[in-house]
């Protein structure tokens, strides 16, 4: 798929008004690296990941680090259900592997997870360096793996989207259950007319 850029912000700002650089910046990042996503084939499906962007990093359209105090992460440590959950096994990992992404990747498992089926080694491995998960391309390679596969909460987009059914709200499962899946499916929405009237056939 190949977008207008201009036609797509022009779009947005109908909508949703004007945008500050961050955002422009953020917006115009993801819609490259859809248009360059080859698994990502149905409009719908990207319209719903910028709908999730939207609302997970909180209309910044940048990848952000889990909010809170230092001892909020105590509840993701080992020995924690959540802790063991998300494979957490040495003090501090529920700091270390906190909330990252486009998405939101949380704990050991999740991190190793992604490194692996992503091929991410070296410099990039997310288990030697967890930061990484806020670089803009690696953040996107997370969130479309885990949406389209089912990393997150075995819940992918073809499940909800495909030739027969268009669910934005029930999506939301992919991600968090349903919370803000209303709010949520208003975004996809908007962003699934957004993207019809900006795409260049």
């Amino acid at each position: 798929m190949k977008f207008n850029h201009t036609i797509f912000f022009n779009g947005y700002k109908g909508i949703y008004g004007k945008l500050n650089q961050t955002q422009v910046s953020g917006l115009d990042n993801l819609i490259g690296y859809i248009e360059l996503d080859n698994d990502v084939t149905d409009l719908r499906w990207a319209a719903y990941m910028l709908a999730t962007v939207k609302h997970e990093c909180a209309d910044t359209f940048q990848p952000i680090t889990e909010r809170g105090a230092r001892a909020y992460f105590n509840k993701y440590e080992p020995g924690t259900s959540i802790g063991k959950n998300l494979g957490n096994t040495v003090k501090g990992d529920g700091f270390l592997y906190r909330g990252r992404g486009y998405v939101q990747i949380t704990g050991r498992y999740n991190y190793q997870n992604m490194s692996t089926n992503l091929g991410l080694t070296g410099e990039d491995d997310l288990i030697l360096h967890p930061d990484h998960a806020l670089h803009p391309d690696i953040a996107y390679r997370i969130m479309s793996y885990g949406m389209r596969r089912g990393s997150f909460t075995r819940k992918k987009l073809g499940d909800y989207i495909n030739s027969s059914i268009c669910d934005y709200t029930n999506a939301r499962r992919i991600i968090n259950r349903l919370d803000k899946a209303a709010l949520i499916k208003g975004y996809a929405v908007n962003f699934e007319s957004i993207l019809k009237n900006s795409l260049v056939s």
